[in-house]
C-alpha cells in the first residue's frame, strides 16, 4: 500500500508525527483489500490564516481503493484534532466498503431471496 503525506505551512512535533502515523496505520488495518498494491492513502495538511482560530488547520484524507475513492476533510485548530476527526469520518466509509466488497452483503441478499422464495 502506498501512503503519501503532504504538508503546507505545518511543522509537526515528534509527538504529533507519531500520532498521525499511528492513526494512518490503524486506518490501513481495517480492510485487507487496502493492502493491495493499487490502494493508497493520501494525507494533506495545511495551515491557513483564517478569521476563526478554530479553522486554521485543514486536513484531507483520501483513500483510493479498487473501484472506490473515499475522502474526509476536517478543519480544526490543532493538527491532532483534525486528523482524529478525519479518521472518525473515514471509519464508517471503510466499513461500508468492506461489507459491500467482502461477500457478506451478497450472502445476506441471497439468504433474504431464499427466505422470500420459501414463503
Amino acid at each position: 500500500m502506498n501512503v503519501q503525506h503532504f504538508e503546507k505551512g505545518i511543522r509537526y512535533t515528534d509527538k504529533e508525527l507519531l500520532f498521525v502515523a499511528r492513526k494512518l496505520g490503524k486506518l490501513a488495518t481495517y480492510c485487507r483489500t487496502m493492502k493491495d498494491a493499487s490502494s493508497s492513502i493520501r494525507l494533506e495538511a495545511e495551515r491557513r490564516q483564517t478569521e476563526k482560530d478554530r479553522d486554521q488547520v485543514k486536513v484531507m484524507i483520501t483513500v483510493t481503493l479498487p473501484k472506490k475513492v473515499l475522502r474526509a476533510e476536517s478543519r480544526r485548530a490543532d493538527i491532532v484534532d483534525a486528523v482524529d476527526r478525519c479518521i472518525e469520518k473515514m471509519e464508517p466509509q471503510i466499513k461500508r466498503y468492506k461489507e459491500k466488497h467482502s461477500g457478506r452483503e451478497r450472502a445476506r441478499k441471497m439468504r433474504k431471496l431464499r427466505l422470500s422464495e420459501a414463503a
